[in-house]
């Protein structure tokens, strides 16, 4: 008699094999520390704050590594969402394959350790033009300041390593593709309405290459429902209940559901149960500091 792993999902019942999902974005490499006002005065930052990285901010990732409880993880949005994939799934390791730009320099070795540390196959195009990209998180009591060096993350040559046989048979070996965008659909393609319903049904139904293919379109809208097109009619799906003192972060919230989401799609497993497992996944990122998560996940 065989005895399953409690800690591995019930629902999960075909095999799956390394790098059948593809994961592709800007590596960042996470660099979490305890700062003070001081530190956060000399750089001009907020105490809660995002932003990109100035000619000001240079030394800055350099100072912060110098301080005594340094935490670094694998980040940047895609790689975020694949390693939370790759975590739901627990095994086999390397499901989830992820192409980026890092530097060759101490923090792009520390990037593929952390990388390697997540399950990841983690094939990275390395150059020495510029550093590896960087997302300070300067913590100061429950506030958080971010502070992203995209660097080499914006240095990735198709040529150079995407159109390399041994990495593009990685690309077609996998069966799911995710790669970030940030973009207001309904501005941009002229829908001419804010209900996030319609938007959703009208994504739909935009032209696409395969059309024996059904689109799916999910959008999540945080703490309110996320809506989602199941064959031709909308669909709200609400989010888990969590008391609002139990929130500590919800910055990795929607890589979070992405990747739950990701979990269950490579598993062939109905919509309504890839986005339960997003939901799962968000709620239990935004319980902890950061786009970090427990040794393995409790979802039935």
């Amino acid at each position: 008699m065989s005895h399953e792993d409690p800690n591995v999902s019930k629902w999960r019942q075909i095999a799956l094999s390394e790098n059948t999902l593809f994961g592709m974005g800007n590596p960042l490499l996470d660099i979490s520390a305890v700062v003070d006002k001081d530190f956060l005065d000399k750089y001009g930052l907020k105490p809660n704050d995002q932003i990109l990285a100035e000619d000001k901010h240079k030394t800055l990732f350099d100072e912060i590594v110098k301080r005594k409880e340094v935490e670094y993880h694998a980040g940047g949005s895609t790689q975020n969402s694949v390693k939370i994939a790759q975590w739901m799934i627990q095994k086999p390791h390397k499901v989830a394959t992820f192409f980026g730009c890092i530097g060759t320099d101490r923090f792009g070795e520390i990037l593929k350790k952390k990388a390697e540390e997540a399950h990841v196959d983690a094939r990275y195009y390395e150059q020495s033009e510029e550093p590896t990209g960087t997302c300070a998180a300067c913590i100061t009591g429950d506030n958080r300041s971010l502070v992203a060096n995209l660097a080499a993350a914006q240095c990735y040559k198709k040529e150079q390593h995407l159109d390399l046989d041994s990495n593009w048979e990685l690309v077609t070996k996998a069966k799911t593709y995710y790669i970030a965008e940030a973009a207001s659909f309904g501005s941009q393609l002229g829908f001419q309405t804010d209900d996030i319903g319609e938007i959703a049904r009208l994504t739909r139904t935009l032209p696409k290459d395969n059309p024996a293919r059904p689109r799916v379109v999910v959008f999540t809208q945080g703490k309110d429902d996320t809506v989602a097109t199941v064959g031709d009619k909308v669909t709200m799906f609400p989010v888990l209940d969590i008391d609002q003192n139990h929130i500590v972060d919800t910055n990795g919230a929607g890589d979070a559901f992405v990747g739950g989401f990701l979990s269950a799609l490579v598993q062939d497993r109905p919509l309504e149960e890839c986005i339960r497992a997003g939901h799962y996944a968000a709620n239990v990122i935004i319980r902890r500091v950061g786009c970090t998560f427990p040794e393995k996940p409790d979802f039935q």
